[in-house]
């Protein structure tokens, strides 16, 4: 891969996790983190809304059916969301008392992003 291919799928991954972000906003989340970095791994997003904080891994796919959602995050992707999700609980001690979910955002060209709650 090209450093500008890099750059293109860099861009993509920004721009997806924008939309993802407003997507969640509209249904009353609140953002608390964005590309949040641990030894553990990345987490795209951390949002809360009421009592449930979410930990949202976004993907950029050309179709959002629900094939595409199941192939979209392997089983070591997810273990590495839930191992990097413990790591920013044990730094953000407020949201421990919380629901807790994994979700995923599929953003589609064209289409508005779906949310997939607890689908990792």
């Amino acid at each position: 891969m090209t450093l500008d291919e890099r750059h293109a799928r860099y861009r993509t991954g920004l721009r997806s996790e924008w939309k993802a972000a407003l997507a969640l906003r509209l249904r009353g989340y609140r953002i608390l983190d964005t590309r949040w970095q641990s030894s553990a791994g990345e987490i795209d997003l951390v949002a809360v809304r009421g009592k449930r904080l979410a930990f949202i891994e976004v993907k950029h796919r050309s179709d959002t059916t629900d094939e595409e959602a199941h192939a979209a995050i392997g089983p070591a992707q997810r273990q590495r969301v839930r191992r990097a999700a413990d790591l920013w609980l044990a730094r953000h001690k407020p949201y421990r008392a919380h629901e807790i979910g994994f979700d995923l955002v599929l953003v589609a060209p064209r289409h508005w992003p779906r949310i997939i709650q607890n689908g990792l």
